[in-house]
C-alpha cells in the first residue's frame, strides 16, 4: 500500500483541485483531507458522514478557587497573561503550556483535556474519506493531522485497498511534518513565482530530512515561462522528477463552482488531459514505484 500526499508552500496553488481529480482517476484507493486547518476537499465531494468521532487535543489550565492560595505565582509564571484578576483561567489566551499546573505550590490548577474538533469517515463518489475539522482557534492540528492518516491507513489496510491520496496542509510548519512522515512520494505543487521557488527549495528540504522522495508540478506554468524553467532547472538541481505542468483556465474554476473535479467537469478539456498525464507521470514514477496500482 503507497501514500501519496499532496502539498504545497502556501494556499491556493491547485493543490485541493488536483487532488480531487486524482481521485477521479486512481483505481482502489481511498482519500485524507490532512489539511485540518482549512478542510475543503469536502466541498467538491460532498462526502455523506457514515462515522463522526470527537477529537481530544490539548488541556486547558483551571484553577480550583477552594485549594487556590491566591499567592500570584502562576500569573507571574504565564507568558500568555492568561491569568485573570480574581484568579481564573481565560481559556481564549490560555496556550495550554501546563507551566502554571507543574509549578502551583498548592497544586491548585487542574488540566482537562478538551474537544479540540472532530473526524470523520465518509462516503464519496470517489470512494471513502477520513477528514476532519478543528475547532475554531483549537491547535493541536499536528494530532488531528496524525488521526486521520492513522485511520485511513486502517480503513485501507482493512479494504485492502492499493493507495491512499492525502491533501496535506501548505507551508513546512507541524501539520506538514505530521503530514508527510512516512509517505510513499510528496507531489510539491507549485506556481510560476519568485515565492513559488522558494517555498518549492523550502518543502524539498523538509521532506530530504524525512527522506520522503518529491515530485514537482506546476500549476499555471503558461502565465510565466521564465519562472516555470527556473523551477524546472531547479528540480533538476535536486535531482526531482517534473510529473507535468498544468495550463492556466477558467474550466478549473468553473468545475470548482460546480463542486465538480476537472475530469468529471469536462474530460476531454486540455486541462483535464493535462491533469489525466500527470495522474500517469506519477504512478509511473520511480518514487512511487507503482506496480500494482490501477488506474482508471
Amino acid at each position: 500500500m503507497k501514500e501519496l500526499v499532496i502539498v504545497s508552500g502556501k494556499g491556493g496553488t491547485g493543490k485541493t483541485s488536483l487532488t480531487a481529480a486524482f481521485s477521479s482517476l486512481a483505481g482502489r484507493h481511498i482519500l485524507c483531507d490532512a489539511d485540518v486547518d482549512a478542510a475543503d476537499l469536502h466541498l467538491l465531494l460532498a462526502p455523506e458522514v457514515s462515522e463522526r468521532h470527537e477529537f481530544m487535543g490539548g488541556g486547558k489550565a483551571v484553577i480550583d478557587p477552594e485549594r487556590c492560595s491566591r499567592c500570584g505565582q502562576c500569573r507571574d509564571l504565564c507568558r500568555f497573561a492568561a491569568i485573570e484578576g480574581e484568579f481564573s483561567v481565560d481559556p481564549i489566551a490560555c496556550e495550554g503550556c501546563g507551566v502554571c499546573v507543574d509549578l502551583c505550590p498548592a497544586g491548585a490548577i487542574d488540566f482537562p483535556i478538551q474537544k479540540c474538533g472532530e473526524w470523520f469517515v465518509s462516503d464519496t463518489r470517489n470512494g471513502s474519506m477520513v477528514h476532519a475539522r478543528l475547532g475554531i482557534a483549537e491547535e493541536n492540528s499536528g494530532k488531528l493531522v496524525s488521526c486521520v492518516r492513522r485511520e485511513a491507513r486502517r480503513l485501507a489496510e482493512e479494504q485492502d485497498l492499493e493507495i491512499i491520496i492525502t491533501d496535506g496542509p501548505p507551508g513546512i510548519g507541524c501539520p506538514v511534518i505530521a503530514a508527510i512522515g512516512g509517505a510513499t512520494a510528496l507531489v510539491l505543487v507549485v506556481e510560476p513565482t519568485v515565492s513559488g521557488l522558494h517555498d518549492m527549495s523550502r518543502l524539498v528540504d523538509l521532506a530530504r530530512h524525512f527522506r520522503v522522495p518529491c515530485l514537482l508540478c506546476i500549476n499555471k506554468f503558461d502565465l510565466n515561462l521564465e519562472m516555470t524553467r527556473r523551477l524546472e532547472d531547479e528540480a533538476r538541481e535536486r535531482k526531482m522528477q517534473l510529473v507535468g505542468r498544468v495550463p492556466f483556465d477558467p474550466l478549473f474554476t468553473e468545475a470548482m463552482i460546480a463542486a465538480r473535479t476537472v475530469i468529471e467537469y469536462q474530460q476531454d478539456s486540455r486541462i483535464a488531459v493535462a491533469v489525466r498525464e500527470i495522474w500517469h507521470a506519477i504512478v509511473a514514477s520511480p518514487a512511487m514505484n507503482s506496480y500494482g496500482i490501477r488506474t482508471m
